[in-house]
């Protein structure tokens, strides 16, 4: 199952974007590029010459000096430190359910079947549907909340409908009679192949 993936890309989003804009800062110090190109930074502008610091010297004093300011900073470093590894440790779970048990939740008499097995044989029986150039199909999920992604290229002029239709009639209504899960999510995604013109001789 793939976890959560707008709350990753948001994350990942606002995590380049804060770097990206403070690699640009220092850039721009570093090589005095203000003075270079007779620019004006804004008022209170971070870092406008190569001399700059982000904390004086004062400012490093007046901090250190609050007894609040080490453990804050610490238990700040401490919460980010965990919240990256918890965030590692989502991305690198397993997003495939690894076998599904066969007649449902529980497997009857310990039988189960891989998700690749399954997977291959629904796209071998999508990919020889009339009409179907290409059948990608994923298994994901755990295995009590397993779901079905197909991706399925169409060859050109041909009825979406109708290889929709073949598709559930067919492959899947055999997959789920084989595996004793009717109620299966299942996701389909059609395309249609690209094809040359026709010239007219």
């Amino acid at each position: 199952m793939r976890p959560r993936p707008v709350p990753n890309r948001l994350l990942l989003a606002l995590t380049g974007l804060i770097l990206l804009g403070g690699g640009l800062l220092i850039i721009a110090a570093g090589t005095d590029m203000y003075r270079q190109q007779h620019l004006a930074p804004p008022a209170g502008w971070p870092l406008t010459t190569p001399h700059d610091v982000l904390l004086s010297s004062a400012d490093r004093a007046r901090w250190s000096s609050q007894g609040w300011w080490w453990p804050a900073v610490i238990a700040a470093l401490v919460l980010i430190t965990a919240l990256a590894l918890w965030w590692l440790l989502a991305q690198l779970r397993r997003r495939r359910p690894g076998a599904l048990p066969v007649g449902g939740p529980p497997p009857q008499d310990g039988v189960e079947l891989r998700d690749r097995a399954l997977s291959d044989a629904i796209a071998t029986d999508a990919g020889d549907l009339p009409g179907v150039q290409q059948a990608d199909v994923s298994i994901t999920g755990k295995p009590a909340h397993a779901r079905t992604r197909i991706a399925l290229t169409l060859a050109p002029q041909q009825s979406p409908g109708a290889v929709l239709r073949a598709l559930c009639e067919g492959p899947l209504h055999t997959a789920h009679q084989s595996t004793g899960s009717p109620h299966m999510p299942t996701e389909v995604r059609l395309r249609i192949a690209h094809h040359k013109p026709h010239r007219a001789q």
